[in-house]
């Protein structure tokens, strides 16, 4: 069985023993599956989350439409959360986990005792800043400067790459919220790459032609 003590050693961007110790003597490790919920809108945010394997769909939700935020994948945690544990305030985005993930999680009291004692906890918090900002901004650019139809091309081209595969398994919707647009929207934009022989429709899944 897996330790949190032997999940550290891995974990080479803490470099201070004491730190390793403190993640080992507090942390738990915690196993999710597709569709599980971490935190919600509104929540408290009591704990702090590093993944170790799999993926956390960070996002937020109005109405209909969701508008997503970014991605936590191995070694990284969510900024969001770590903002609302932080300051002791509610979370502003749900996290939701889209595929069998394992993750390292430890009390949030212990965040600000960390930032006084260890610098590498300290370059990890901003490298994990860092990286959401120039993420947020990415997102905010695309949004901004590019026309929905261009976005979902990109999107898939993106998701093919990724897949190394011809197709990607994607309902409309899903499309839908990874672009914070409607599933209307999206079905449009399909059909009409579809009758120009860019993209072939199947059932949850869509295959790109050129």
């Amino acid at each position: 069985m897996t330790t949190s003590t032997d999940v550290l050693r891995k974990l080479s961007f803490f470099t201070e023993p004491g730190l390793k110790e403190e993640l080992a003597q507090h942390g738990q490790i915690a196993s999710f599956n597709k569709g599980d919920v971490i935190v919600r809108d509104g929540q408290y945010v009591k704990f702090l989350p590093i993944v170790l394997k799999g993926a956390i769909r960070v996002f937020q939700q109005s109405e209909d439409r969701e508008i997503l935020l970014y991605y936590v994948r191995a070694e990284e945690t969510c900024t969001m959360s770590l903002a609302a544990a932080y300051f002791n305030n509610k979370s502003t985005s749900h996290g939701v986990v889209t595929e069998p993930t394992d993750v390292l999680i430890f009390p949030a009291s212990m965040i600000e005792q960390w930032q006084l004692k260890y610098p590498s906890w300290n370059r990890y918090m901003m490298q994990m800043f860092r990286t959401r900002y120039d993420q947020l901004i990415n997102s905010f650019q695309g949004v901004a400067f590019e026309n929905i139809d261009t976005r979902v091309m990109e999107y898939l081209k993106t998701a093919i790459r990724k897949a190394e595969n011809r197709s990607v398994t994607l309902s409309h919707q899903q499309l839908a919220d990874e672009l914070g647009t409607t599933r209307v929207v999206i079905s449009r934009i399909l059909k009409d790459y579809e009758h120009q022989n860019k993209i072939r429709l199947f059932r949850g899944r869509i295959e790109l032609l050129s």
